[in-house]
C-alpha cells in the first residue's frame, strides 16, 4: 500500500503494529488539508464539539489546559506562538475528514477511536508525552518536528503543576520533520514530542483498545440486566458447620460455578461486545432524520442510484454466530438469518455502501425495514 510506504497491510501489522514506530514519507501525496485553522476555531466554539487549548506557559504555570467550547474573542487573546488548539472527533463533523479513514480499513472498525485535529502556530506543542493507543500522525498543513522513541508508562517522571501528563526527563531517540502528506505511526507507550515549525495542522488517526476495567465493568453490567440476574443464590444441600462463621469451600465452589456459567456464554459475550464496541462516541451527531422515510422512499432512492453512506459518527460491525449473523450499529444489535446474513458484511465493509449489491436486498420487506430503521435513526444517509 502506498499509504504504508510500500509495505503491504500484512507486513505493516506483522512488523510495526504495536511494536515500533514508522515514518512514511508522502503517505498521501499532494495532500490538501480538508479544514482551515479558522474552521477549526469555529468548531471549537460549538457546544457539541470537544475541544481544548494547551498553552506552554500560562500566568507563570507550565502546560496549562483549557476546555472548550470557546468564544471567538478567546482566540484573539492568544499569544503569537507556543499554544495548540485540539479538536476531537473531527471526522464526525467533516465528511471529507471521515473519508480519510477508508485507507485504514485493514484495521477492524471496532478499534477506531476518531480523528483529532491539532492546530498550532510556530512553537506550538502539547509537550513530550505518551499515549496508550495506536496513532497515525498525518501532517495536513505546514511542518511539525517530531522527536520520538523510548517506552514510557505510569512510572515515567512527569512535570509538576500541570493537569497534563508531560514527561519531565525524556530525550527521545529519533527526530524527523513532517511535511504535508507525511505520516508517523506510533504504537502505545512510545514517548513523542511534536513542535510546530510554522502554522501547521496535524490529523491524529487514533485506534484505541478498551481497558480491562472497561471490559469487566461493561460485561457484568450487561449480564446484570438479564432476567436471570434477579435469581438468588440457593443452598438446598446446606449442612451443619462446626463454626457458623465459616465460609465453607462448598460456598466458594457454588459461587465459582454460578459466575463461570454466566461468564462462559460466548454468545452473550459476543452480543455484548458488539454493542459495546459500536456505541457512538458522540451522541450529538447520530440523531434521527429530520423527515422520517418509509420503506418505499428508500426503495425509490436506492433504485434511482443514490449513494447511501454511514453517518460520520456511526459505528458498524458484525459477528458470525452459529446459524445467524449479528449486525451491530451504534450500540444496537440486529440478528440476521438465512439469506439475510450477507447484508451484515455488506453494510460494514466501507462508509460508502456498495449500492449495486444493496439493491439485491430491497425485495425483502424485513431487510428493507431494517435499512429504513437505520436511516430514520440517523446511522446512514443519502449523500
Amino acid at each position: 500500500m502506498d499509504m504504508l510506504g510500500g509495505l503491504t497491510a500484512s507486513e505493516f501489522l506483522r512488523d510495526y503494529w504495536q511494536k515500533k514506530p514508522l515514518v512514511i514519507r508522502q503517505a498521501f501525496p499532494d495532500f490538501q488539508c480538508p479544514v482551515s485553522p479558522d474552521e477549526l476555531a469555529g468548531l471549537a466554539c460549538e457546544e457539541a464539539v470537544e475541544s481544548r487549548l494547551i498553552l506552554e506557559e500560562d500566568s507563570g504555570k507550565p502546560w496549562q489546559l483549557h476546555n472548550g467550547p470557546f468564544t471567538p474573542e478567546r482566540f484573539s487573546q492568544l499569544p503569537e506562538q507556543d499554544w495548540t488548539l485540539l479538536v476531537q472527533g473531527l471526522d464526525h463533523w467533516v465528511p471529507d475528514v471521515a473519508d480519510l479513514l477508508e485507507p485504514f480499513r485493514f484495521i477492524p472498525n471496532w478499534r477506531l477511536d476518531d480523528i483529532m485535529a491539532s492546530y498550532a502556530p510556530r512553537g506550538g506543542s502539547v509537550g513530550p508525552h505518551y499515549d496508550m493507543y495506536d496513532v497515525f500522525l498525518l501532517q495536513a498543513q505546514g511542518h511539525r518536528r517530531w522527536t520520538f522513541g523510548g517506552h514510557c508508562d505510569h512510572t515515567s517522571p512527569r512535570v509538576d503543576g500541570t493537569p497534563l501528563r508531560i514527561l519531565s526527563s525524556w530525550d527521545g531517540e529519533q527526530t524527523v520533520t513532517l511535511a504535508p502528506g507525511d505520516m508517523l505511526y506510533l504504537p502505545p507507550g512510545i514517548g513523542h514530542h511534536g513542535v510546530a515549525e510554522d502554522d501547521c495542522i496535524t490529523l491524529s488517526i487514533g485506534f484505541r483498545a478498551p481497558t480491562l476495567d472497561d471490559l469487566l465493568t461493561g460485561f457484568t453490567d450487561y449480564l446484570s440486566q438479564h432476567a436471570k440476574a434477579s435469581e438468588h443464590l440457593n443452598d438446598p444441600d446446606l449442612t451443619i458447620q462446626d463454626n457458623p462463621g465459616t465460609i465453607s469451600p462448598d460456598v466458594i465452589d457454588r459461587l465459582d460455578s454460578v459466575i463461570r456459567e454466566q461468564l462462559g456464554d460466548r454468545r452473550n459475550l459476543a452480543l455484548w461486545f458488539g454493542q459495546f464496541a459500536t456505541a457512538p462516541k458522540s451522541l450529538d451527531i447520530v440523531v434521527p432524520a429530520d423527515e422520517p422515510a418509509t420503506a418505499e422512499d428508500l426503495t425509490e432512492a436506492i433504485h434511482a442510484g443514490e449513494q447511501l453512506r454511514w453517518n460520520e459518527g456511526s459505528r458498524f460491525a458484525y459477528h458470525e454466530l452459529d446459524n445467524e449473523t449479528a449486525l451491530f450499529v451504534d450500540g444496537e444489535q440486529y440478528l440476521l438469518k438465512g439469506d439475510a446474513q450477507p447484508l451484515a458484511p455488506l453494510l460494514c465493509a466501507a462508509a460508502r455502501i456498495n449500492m449495486a449489491e444493496l439493491t439485491k436486498f430491497t425485495g425483502d420487506d424485513a431487510l428493507l425495514g431494517l435499512l429504513t430503521t437505520l436511516y430514520n435513526q440517523g446511522s446512514v444517509y443519502f449523500e
